[in-house]
């Protein structure tokens, strides 16, 4: 399956004009951009051991404190970034956020020579933050009616599924919204990393998972929520058919159900 038309996250490939709130942070250096946001959000590595995200004041569904606060929720029980620093002035908002080994899921290495491996490890590693997380404890949630409702208000302002990833644009607006209004029945209830894209999933040299970043949307979901959207993840990064490779990290046969519902909610939302 293709990757979506227009990459919602990519590492950088032209030169990144550093905001100054990220040269303050690090005088006499010259941060790295290493990933860019397609709603203007942008993080660089500002040296050895710090990594800073930054958001424009517009970007108003980018809320870098909710993070900060999920960060700090889940880093008892996970491997997670520690925060550093949290600010904001007239031109944006940042997040400093401490460096933990390993690197990408998606570093070239793994996907050029390594891709079964680093698909499993990300299904590995999404089972072990899910049996971490304590769902009694947690205080957000991922609901699938609040995506849902998220998902209608893009679509009153006209949002179509004809941008959407090649296998929903086929749908029509009301086809789309009937389908969303028919969830399946939850399957296990977790804490949703939720934003559980490759990228997203750190690795150590062995392919042994050191850590989750992005976690700005963490809350409990049914597990599907974050499954079916690790494995279409891995189809974009790796090639087709990794995604079965996510599930048997996981230790999961596919459901077909559930993995169409989710990726759907995941377009729409």
């Amino acid at each position: 399956m293709p990757p979506p038309t227009v990459p919602l996250a990519h590492a950088p490939t032209e030169p990144v004009t550093v905001p100054d709130a990220v040269r303050a942070l690090a005088p006499g250096t010259d941060p790295v951009a290493v990933w860019v946001n397609a709603r203007g959000g942008l993080t660089f590595r500002l040296d050895a051991h710090r990594f800073v995200k930054w958001v424009p004041v517009d970007a108003v569904d980018l809320d870098l404190a909710a993070e900060a606060a999920r960060l700090t929720w889940a880093r008892p029980w996970t491997s997670v970034p520690e925060v550093l620093d949290l600010g904001r002035d007239d031109e944006g908002s940042w997040l400093v956020t401490a460096a933990l080994p390993g690197r990408s899921a998606v570093d070239p290495q793994w996907c050029a020579e390594r891709p079964v491996e680093a698909a499993t490890a990300v299904g590995r590693g999404l089972r072990a933050l899910h049996d971490a997380l304590p769902v009694d404890l947690c205080p957000w949630a991922w609901s699938v009616h609040e995506r849902t409702r998220r998902a209608s208000e893009h679509l009153d302002a006209g949002d179509s599924p004809a941008s959407w990833s090649p296998e929903h644009q086929h749908l029509d607006a009301d086809e789309a919204r009937a389908r969303l209004a028919a969830p399946p029945a939850p399957d296990v209830l977790v804490v949703c990393q939720g934003d559980p894209c490759a990228p997203n999933t750190l690795l150590d040299d062995d392919g042994t998972v050191t850590g989750h970043v992005d976690l700005g949307t963490l809350g409990v979901a049914d597990r599907w929520a974050d499954l079916a959207v690790a494995g279409w993840s891995a189809n974009w990064n790796y090639g087709p058919g990794h995604d079965e490779h996510v599930y048997a990290g996981y230790g999961i046969d596919p459901d077909p159900v559930r993995i169409a519902y989710y990726r759907l909610l995941w377009d729409a939302s």
